[in-house]
């Protein structure tokens, strides 16, 4: 499965685990070899170790440059997608929703690897999704946003009802089009919550953009 360690991720393993058709051998975590964190999510490396251990389920790192041109991105893919072959694994799952030209970057991949994508989450209601998140007994913080579309104080914030009412019109409820991202740092299938502790709120700029992105970083 690729993990983020976000809510999209979340909800798709549970929906995975409830269906009982497949066995999660590993968690895929795209990070940057650099900094130690998950790509765009921010999130600390050992974050996500200790999600792990508390589902007992093994990471498998994928590190990316932190200027990475889409080449190394790819190679690191490939690379990855080998492994996994390798292992015996045929089937990759993904917490995607409704954008069709990344499914599809996604399926052309995996098909040159002789393997298949499996979506739980593919074409539902984001809004429904996001409460579904929530009534799951699914925890999450937003550890980015992007300050285009969400003012610094979204970051932070718990995922909940109060959060969704406030969010601006446009903002979609589940973040799909990239305007914030989460932690989760408790699910009905993790054997107990992860502490977290809230640090510096970071803002950032990536190269050729004009606005700003805001990190909630946690430890």
């Amino acid at each position: 499965m690729f993990w983020s360690g976000g809510k999209d991720s979340a909800i798709a393993l549970l929906r995975v685990l409830q269906a009982g058709q497949y066995q999660v051998r590993c968690l895929i975590v795209t990070s940057n070899e650099e900094t130690g964190r998950v790509s765009m999510h921010g999130v600390r490396n050992e974050l996500i170790e200790r999600q792990a251990e508390v589902m007992d389920i093994p990471v498998r790192w994928m590190p990316v440059p932190t200027a990475t041109d889409h080449g190394a991105y790819e190679q690191a893919l490939r690379e990855t997608l080998l492994w996994l072959k390798k292992e015996g694994i045929n089937q990759v799952i993904f917490g995607d929703i409704f954008l069709e030209d990344l499914r599809q970057y996604r399926d052309e991949f995996l098909a040159a690897a002789e393997m298949e994508g499996v979506y739980p989450l593919w074409k539902e209601n984001t809004k429904d999704m996001a409460h579904l998140v929530i009534e799951s007994g699914i925890h999450a913080i937003l550890v980015c946003v992007d300050g285009s579309k969400l003012s610094s104080a979204f970051a932070g914030r718990l995922l909940d009802d109060q959060l969704l009412a406030d969010l601006p019109l446009g903002v979609d409820p589940c973040g799909e089009h990239g305007e914030f991202h989460t932690f989760v740092f408790d699910a009905p299938y993790f054997t107990n919550p992860i502490a977290i502790t809230k640090g510096e709120l970071v803002a950032k700029k990536y190269a050729g953009s004009e606005h700003e992105f805001w990190f909630q970083d946690l430890t």
